[in-house]
């Protein structure tokens, strides 16, 4: 029996731990890039999962590849080997140019492996080699070792003490990334595009001085894709338009359309760090996941999959940026590339209040870094859903643009 919206915040304020500043709808079923909630309301879904799904809702080659993988096996040890897994591996290797991938459950036990054997790695050219350089305003994950990495203070309050090794510069800044590196330094994690931090695009080549530098100081590159990559930014790969290849790189979110999965990617030079017993997962890589990665590998890579995220990206952005010349005391910059953007307004005052107006005209849309509205939708968006996005916006901006 299904219950009420009510009923179910009451179940929840009952029973699960509060983590989440969840918004008041309980939703109930997607088709395409809409979602339902209990009720029967329809929601325009601009945010996707936050950026994970990525073929939208109930794509049907995805809900069969689930449903008959199911049918056959779930999971399996990784003691023993399955096709879905192998198919997926050596997709990500061809896609990405790297040597060997590995499957975890999500971001964070991702990069978790990345800096595991980037450490491993730089332990083997010297044991005082250990520090990690990552970014102010990142994000990698909420495991002790990812959460330090990430650059945000806020995110290691009450957590101490955390791991030693980490440093941060910030994003976009050669020269001050140049000062902190030395031979000690085992490697540079950044994301290609800060997400969660603010939708940040790297500058004026960054990313190829930052590649420049780690090669002079025998420094490992490990980019973080878990939000930018799998065709967010109109190439499967963000790094690929920016004319450089990491040592590592990060996926996670949309890699396996919904089903959680993580994965890192690196060089065949890197995997020798590893050995058996130096790393492993229960869960990561099972025969379901895989399945489901498999059609996102063979869905997203297609040359005019991501000429339509380029295109509708491209004309989102543009419409954001005549959004910004209407309402320029709210919004004061639009920024990303792809179907990854941001606007950021003048302030943190109405941000929730902009989402929350938003999903009562029927918009999912998103709030980060406290003052950036940030969409990440399905991949599969069109022109026409995004003047739908606009033209909501436009309304609900016009009641704060005083």
């Amino acid at each position: 029996m299904k219950e009420t919206a009510q009923e179910v915040f009451q179940k929840d304020a009952k029973d699960y731990l509060p983590v989440f500043n969840r918004y008041k709808i309980v939703l109930d079923h997607g088709e395409g890039a809409y979602l339902w909630d209990n009720t029967g309301k329809k929601y325009l879904d601009f945010l996707g999962g936050i950026a994970v799904n990525v073929l939208g809702y109930n794509y049907k080659p995805l809900v069969d590849a689930i449903s008959q993988q199911a049918a056959k096996l779930i999971h399996v040890s990784n003691l023993y080997y399955t096709q879905p897994q192998a198919d997926a591996a050596a997709k990500l290797v061809e896609l990405s140019g790297l040597g060997k991938a590995f499957f975890g459950n999500s971001g964070a036990e991702a990069n978790e492996g990345a800096i595991k054997i980037a450490r491993k790695y730089a332990h083997q050219i010297s044991p005082d080699k250990s520090q990690i350089i990552t970014a102010w305003d990142s994000f990698h994950g909420r495991t002790i070792a990812t959460l330090t990495a990430t650059g945000q203070p806020k995110y290691h309050e009450g957590f101490g003490p955390l791991p030693d090794g980490f440093d941060y510069v910030h994003y976009n800044d050669i020269e001050e990334l140049e000062k902190m590196m030395s031979d000690k330094t085992a490697a540079v994690m950044l994301e290609t595009i800060q997400g969660e931090g603010g939708v940040y695009t790297p500058e004026n080549d960054y990313l190829k001085k930052v590649r420049a530098l780690c090669d002079t100081y025998d420094a490992l590159l490990i980019l973080d894709e878990i939000q930018a990559g799998i065709g967010r930014s109109g190439k499967f790969f963000a790094y690929e338009k920016y004319g450089i290849k990491p040592d590592i790189v990060t996926l996670a979110k949309g890699l396996a359309g919904g089903v959680p999965i993580g994965a890192f990617i690196v060089t065949d030079k890197v995997a020798k760090a590893f050995k058996p017993g130096d790393h492993g997962t229960t869960f990561g890589g099972n025969p379901l996941a895989c399945a489901a990665a498999n059609v996102v590998l063979d869905t997203v890579p297609k040359p005019e999959f991501l000429a339509h995220v380029e295109e509708v990206g491209s004309y989102f952005k543009e419409q954001l940026q005549e959004l910004q010349k209407k309402h320029p005391e709210l919004i004061t910059d639009v920024r990303g590339t792809g179907l990854i953007l941001g606007a950021e307004l003048n302030s943190s005052e109405h941000g929730r209040d902009i989402v929350n107006d938003c999903m009562a005209e029927g918009a999912i849309i998103n709030c980060t870094a406290g003052n950036v509205l940030r969409f990440i939708p399905p991949l599969i968006v069109t022109k026409q859903q995004v003047d739908t996005i606009i033209l909501t916006l436009d309304d609900v901006l016009a009641k704060y643009d005083k």
